[in-house]
């Protein structure tokens, strides 16, 4: 049987990550790691008390990093399939079976959930907008299409997760996820999610101005 962890990276998330970590525990998978990335709350002690693996950066280094370091310690532990996913309630944790009963079934390396493949009406227009923007440039820099590039839920194989080495902290790294496919031959696969929005979830999410300056950086690192 697949040795499957939850990755979550998570900041000043104390009011969300308990209930983002039952709901996962409902679904049957009790790995779940959540990478407290510098909180200036309780995420840390919210998420231990919810039976979470708690890891923690001193400092807030960014979604890549934390991410980066969950994947890690996953590995270590033997992980044979990695899911990743918010932990501001965004994402549904009902979705994990889903998204990793197609990467076992189809046999693709990874499976990214997509906000944009299912009705989802709570999505603002601006956000639509700004996506729709973020796969153009995606596109653009690594040569890979997705309908939804920056989404933070996806399933992989410990295979791809080993090839794995972000160059980027912060958001970019969805970008760079996508660009890792294409360059090491991976296949994928997209499935639909739902998502939830709320305050902190649009407070925290990505500007258009944000997007450019991220998608300059890229470029200039990798191009």
């Amino acid at each position: 049987m697949s040795q499957i962890y939850i990755v979550i990276p998570a900041k000043n998330e104390a009011e969300r990550i308990g209930q983002v970590i039952h709901r996962t525990l409902l679904q049957g998978f009790d790995q779940i790691i959540v990478v407290d990335d510098g909180s200036s709350d309780n995420t840390a002690q919210v998420a231990g008390e919810f039976g979470a693996i708690v890891l923690s950066h001193a400092i807030n280094l960014g979604a890549g990093a934390a991410t980066q370091t969950g994947i890690e310690f996953a590995l270590n532990q033997g992980a044979d399939l990695i899911v990743t996913m918010d932990g501001d309630s965004q994402h549904f944790p009902e979705d994990i079976p889903k998204i990793v009963a197609f990467l076992e079934k189809e046999q693709v390396d990874v499976v990214i959930g997509s906000r944009f493949l299912s009705v989802n009406p709570e999505i603002p227009a601006m956000r639509r907008i700004y996506n729709r923007l973020g796969n153009w440039l995606t596109r653009l820099i690594t040569g890979t299409y997705t309908s939804d590039s920056q989404s933070g839920m996806k399933a992989f194989r410990a295979e791809f997760a080993r090839k794995i080495d972000f160059h980027f902290n912060g958001y970019e790294f969805c970008t760079e996820f996508i660009y890792l496919i294409g360059h090491h031959k991976a296949t994928f696969a997209e499935v639909p999610i739902n998502v939830h929005y709320n305050k902190e979830t649009l407070r925290k999410g990505q500007s258009l101005g944000n997007g450019i300056k991220m998608a300059l950086r890229f470029l200039k690192h990798f191009m």
